[in-house]
C-alpha cells in the first residue's frame, strides 16, 4: 500500500488550523469562530484518544500478547473509538453529506459491512475453541487420581481424548478453518433452528439486523476479506484535510483502527482461510500510527516463529493446548505401569498446565463472544445512522 507520506510537506493534521484560518475571509461571525474552534478541539481530542489507547496497548509483555485478555482489551479499544466516532459523524452530518467528505464515509461504510462477516467467522472460531476445552476438560478428568494410584484405565480415556483433540486441530489446519457446521448468525450449532433463521431471514430480508454474513458461502475467504477491507486505505491529501474540515483525517484514522482490529481478529482466532497479508503504511503525523503498527509488526514476528507458523490460531491460549497436547501425548504414549515417582510428578505437571489453560477457556470465551457480538451489533448501528445521514441529503438533491 503506498505511502502518502512527503518528507519535504508539511503536516496535513498540525497544519490543518493553519491552513484553515489563513483562507478564511476577513470577516466572520464570532459564533462561527467559536463552532470552528470547538470541532477543531473535537478532531484533536480524537485523534489524542486513539493515540492514547494504542500506546496503553502496545505496553504489553510477550506473554500477554494476543491473550484471550488481551484481544478482550483490544475490542473495549475499539469500541471506546467508535463511540468517539460516531460521535462525530453526528455532530457534523451536514458535512458528512456533502462532497468530498460524503465519498469517505461511504468507503467507511463499506469497510464496516465487510467487518460484520469477521465478526461472525470469529465467533465460530471461538465454538471450535469450546470444543478443543472439552476435550481437555475429558483429559482432566481421566486422569483426576484423587490420591489414588493411577490406573490403564484412566490413561486409555485420556489417550483418546487428545487422539480426538489431535484430530480435530489438524483437521481444523489442514481445512482451512472451514467448519463442517458453519453458523453465521452468533448461536450455537443447531441445524434445525439454523434451518429455521434461514427461512425467516429470507422473508424478511429489508430488516436492518439482518447480517450480511447469510451470504457467505464455502469459498469464503478471512484472508481475502481483510484484503478488501485494506484495499485502498489511503490517508487524504492536505487539500482533503482542508475541505472536509480535518473530517476526512478522522474517517481514515477509524478505518484504519477497524482493519488493525479485524487483522488482529483473523491472526489469533481460528476461522476460514486465515492470512496476515494486511499491510499498514501510515503516514507519520498520524501519531497513532506508531503503536499500530508496532503492534501489527509484533504480531506478524510472533506468526513467524517456528512454532506457530502451522497453528491454528495465535491466541496465546491455543499455543499452550497446542504445546500441552503433544506433551501429554508423548507421556500418556511412553509410560508404563505402576508409574515411577518422576512419571507421577510429570503427569501433574501437565495436569496443573491444563487445569489452568482450562480455567482461562471456562473464564474467558463467553466474554469474548460476548464482546464480539457487541462490537457486531456497534458496526452495524454506526453504519445504519451513516447511511441514514447519506441518504436524507440524497433524498433532498
Amino acid at each position: 500500500m503506498p505511502s502518502t507520506h512527503n518528507p519535504g510537506s508539511s503536516s496535513p493534521l498540525t497544519s490543518f488550523g493553519r491552513s484553515i484560518w489563513s483562507r478564511r475571509e476577513p470577516f466572520h461571525s464570532i459564533e462561527a469562530d467559536h463552532e470552528s474552534s470547538e470541532q477543531e478541539l473535537e478532531l484533536q481530542s480524537f485523534q489524542k484518544l486513539v493515540v492514547d489507547l494504542f500506546h496503553d496497548l502496545s505496553a504489553v509483555s510477550a506473554d500477554e500478547l494476543l491473550s484471550i485478555a488481551w484481544i478482550r482489551k483490544l475490542l473495549d479499544v475499539f469500541v471506546c473509538c467508535l463511540d468517539e466516532f460516531r460521535v462525530l459523524l453526528l455532530k457534523n452530518k451536514a458535512q458528512v453529506s456533502k462532497p468530498p467528505l460524503d465519498h469517505w464515509a461511504d468507503e467507511y461504510l463499506d469497510r464496516s459491512l465487510k467487518a460484520l462477516d469477521i465478526c461472525n467467522a470469529t465467533c465460530d472460531g471461538i465454538e471450535k475453541i469450546r470444543t478443543w476445552h472439552k476435550h481437555l476438560e475429558i483429559v482432566m478428568c481421566a486422569l483426576e487420581s484423587r490420591k489414588r494410584a493411577f490406573s490403564e484405565g484412566q490413561f486409555r480415556r485420556a489417550r483418546k481424548a487428545l487422539m480426538d483433540l489431535t484430530l480435530e486441530m489438524l483437521d481444523e489446519r489442514d481445512s482451512g478453518s472451514v467448519f463442517s457446521h458453519r453458523n453465521w448468525s452468533f448461536g450455537r450449532n443447531n441445524p434445525r433452528k439454523d434451518a429455521r433463521r434461514r427461512q425467516h431471514s429470507s422473508g424478511n430480508s429489508s430488516g436492518h439486523s439482518r447480517s450480511h454474513s447469510w451470504s457467505i458461502s464455502n469459498s469464503w475467504s478471512a484472508a481475502k476479506q481483510l484484503q478488501s477491507i485494506a484495499n485502498n486505505l489511503i490517508a487524504p491529501r492536505g487539500n482533503e484535510i482542508i475541505a472536509t474540515n480535518g473530517l476526512a483525517g478522522s474517517v481514515y484514522t477509524m478505518s484504519s483502527v477497524l482493519t488493525f482490529v479485524l487483522s488482529a481478529l483473523v491472526a489469533a482466532i481460528p476461522c476460514q482461510d486465515r492470512g496476515l497479508g494486511t499491510h499498514f503504511s501510515i503516514p507519520q503525523q498520524y501519531s497513532w500510527g506508531i503503536p499500530l503498527i508496532s503492534l501489527h509488526e509484533r504480531i506478524i514476528e510472533e506468526s513467524k516463529k517456528r512454532e506457530r507458523q502451522n497453528s491454528n490460531g495465535l491466541l496465546r491460549e491455543i499455543y499452550h493446548v497446542e504445546r500441552c497436547a503433544r506433551h501429554m501425548t508423548d507421556l500418556v504414549d511412553v509410560v508404563q505401569f505402576p508409574l515411577t515417582e518422576e512419571q507421577k510428578v510429570e503427569v501433574e505437571q501437565e495436569l496443573q498446565e491444563l487445569a489452568s489453560i482450562c480455567e482461562k477457556f471456562k473464564n474467558g470465551l463467553d466474554p469474548l463472544e460476548r464482546q464480539i457480538r457487541e462490537v457486531f451489533r456497534r458496526i452495524m448501528n454506526c453504519r445504519t445512522e451513516g447511511l441514514e445521514i447519506l441518504s436524507r441529503a440524497n433524498n433532498l438533491e
